[in-house]
């Protein structure tokens, strides 16, 4: 259970500092979304800018059989790098965005 609750300060963490990185003109914002129940966490751009509609999904991780999936990475960092550097094993980091098939040529864990 400890291993689980660190998990998720872990996400939130990375999540809340990427959320900072976004300068906005106040019409598009940064939303951190954490289910801490479902362990689905997200961090999602909303607004409008120039009269159109901005809405997508920037980070998306879930917390699954122990294992942290990265979900979707919107950015140019690598966040399964970041989340070594926090303390969690490569074998509790899953490349959700890879197949199946490709994750076993990775160095994190397959699912």
């Amino acid at each position: 259970m400890a291993k689980l609750e660190e998990y998720r300060k872990y996400i939130k963490q990375i999540l809340t500092e990427y959320s900072q990185y976004y300068k906005s003109d106040n019409q598009v914002e940064a939303q951190t979304i954490f289910d801490s129940e479902h362990d689905h966490y997200q961090l999602v751009y909303v607004g409008w800018k120039n009269k159109r509609r901005v809405y997508g999904c920037v980070l998306h991780l879930d917390i699954k059989n122990e294992k942290i999936w990265i979900q979707h990475n919107g950015t140019e960092a690598n966040i399964a790098d970041e989340l070594v550097a926090l303390g969690v094993p490569k074998q509790d980091i899953v490349l959700g965005f890879h197949s199946p098939y490709k994750r076993q040529f990775t160095d994190f864990a397959v699912g």
